[in-house]
């Protein structure tokens, strides 16, 4: 299982693509590792027609292959109804309005952590907020460092020139 924030930065942009797509009742499950769970999360959410599932599919495609990450295997696309794609260290599961009823995974992983999508969201965000403050205290000290070396320069030139005119 690769590492907790990478893996949550995966997640969270599936979920994203989610909402994105304005999918329904996105659920997220962490899985419990004591009952033989094969994966970390189930992200599961529903579309309200077979158009809207492919596209959430595709979204969450194009966005985790932007991360460099492709799914191990992809079932359901064509028939809309439910479309599992299989990061191996996370499902997606999306479902028409119907067989989501029909399946109910939350029931029977009833004994996995429900996380909400903003508390998945969240250290995500964190992380790359606190990457951009990183990025920008950075080159604030840069350019002052750059500031002070060109007003040192500038006040070595006066005092020599003022040097010379005695």
């Amino acid at each position: 299982m690769r590492a907790n924030i990478a893996l949550r930065q995966q997640v969270a942009a599936a979920i994203q693509a989610c909402e994105d797509k304005k999918a329904a009742d996105i659920s997220i499950l962490e899985m419990d590792k004591n009952a033989g769970a094969f994966t970390d999360y189930f992200v599961i959410c529903s579309g309200s027609n077979p158009r809207q599932i492919q596209a959430i599919a595709d979204d969450i495609r194009e966005r985790l292959h932007a991360m460099a990450f492709a799914p191990k295997s992809v079932e359901g696309y064509n028939m809309a109804e439910w479309v599992l794609m299989d990061y191996v260290d996370f499902v997606v599961h999306i479902f028409s309005e119907h067989s989501r009823r029909f399946y109910d995974l939350e029931r029977l992983w009833k004994s996995a952590k429900r996380l909400t999508p903003i508390e998945v969201l969240a250290p995500a965000r964190r992380t790359a907020v606190k990457k951009k403050a990183v990025s920008k205290s950075a080159t604030s000290k840069r350019k002052a460092a750059a500031s002070k070396s060109k007003s040192a320069s500038a006040r070595k030139k006066a005092t020599s020139s003022h040097k010379k005119k005695s």
